[in-house]
């Protein structure tokens, strides 16, 4: 007798709740794949009106994760969950959340700064929170960076926000920052001249603006030269490496003194 009754019901539940079941599986299914069509709708809207690629990833983002919350709600009052009860408690949650999680929504706001104010874009190098790379990604909490030996650095966009921020894109030009030393029996006119033709014979120094080479400084054991040639962002460390080489190639052929051992800083600077 006791089995009967809990056979009937069980039997009352499943006939109660499989239609609500089955419903809120097929809301699920139909909202999932909807809210997949509307994202790629408004991908190609937002590429055919030339939206920035940082700013396309960053509201496809948050825009998912609001119509996935307001599916799981649908979702939950097709089941039979008071909808307007979870929505107070979803409020006291988010509140305790909120508390809880105050960097993640510094984050959340930096990341919105961000997007308005634009200090970079994707495919932009920087310099931010003492690291160094290309934005690969500006997410809604985080940016990812390709650092320059091609690590994944991720940076919080709370203090990403709040802090200096080099980018050496926005010209798209930059210049080298270099100082060579020589001897001071060695001749200063004919100095400059080797230094300048190593700047002029590459390909990669820009002639505009025009590079330049002037004596720096009288120090201890050598005649300093100030050698700043311009090239593109992108060769920076191409120009950086080779004017460097070539410079010593073209003192040791030209004649000219280099002290040993070599007092010379280099100095790399934006």
């Amino acid at each position: 007798m006791e089995l009967q009754k809990w056979i009937d019901k069980g039997s009352e539940i499943i006939i109660e709740y499989t239609p609500k079941m089955l419903a809120a599986i097929a809301i699920w299914i139909i909202g999932a794949f909807v809210i997949k069509q509307v994202l790629r709708a408004l991908k190609k809207l937002m590429l055919v009106r030339n939206y920035d690629e940082s700013l396309q990833k960053f509201l496809l983002n948050l825009l998912r994760w609001v119509l996935k919350i307001v599916l799981i709600i649908v979702v939950l009052g097709t089941l039979g969950v008071e909808t307007t009860s979870f929505a107070a408690i979803l409020a006291a949650a988010g509140l305790a959340i909120g508390l809880a999680l105050q960097g993640s929504l510094a984050n959340f706001a930096g990341g919105v700064l961000i997007m308005l104010f634009k200090p970079f874009k994707i495919g932009d190098l920087i310099e931010a929170q003492g690291q160094v790379g290309v934005v690969k990604e500006i997410q809604i909490f985080t940016t990812k960076l390709t650092g320059l030996s091609n690590r994944e650095i991720i940076i919080p966009n709370g203090s990403l926000s709040n802090g200096n921020i080099i980018n050496f894109s926005t010209e798209g030009t930059r210049r080298v920052d270099l100082v060579f030393g020589v001897g001071y029996e060695s001749d200063i006119k004919k100095t400059k001249a080797v230094l300048m033709s190593v700047l002029t014979a590459n390909p990669k120094v820009l002639q505009t603006p025009e590079p330049t080479v002037n004596v720096l400084e009288l120090a201890d054991s050598s005649i300093n030269f100030a050698v700043r040639p311009w090239c593109k962002a992108e060769d920076y460390w191409a120009v950086y490496f080779e004017t460097t080489e070539q410079t010593k190639e073209a003192l040791d052929a030209a004649g000219i003194d280099i002290p040993y051992p070599h007092s010379v800083e280099i100095q790399k600077q934006a």
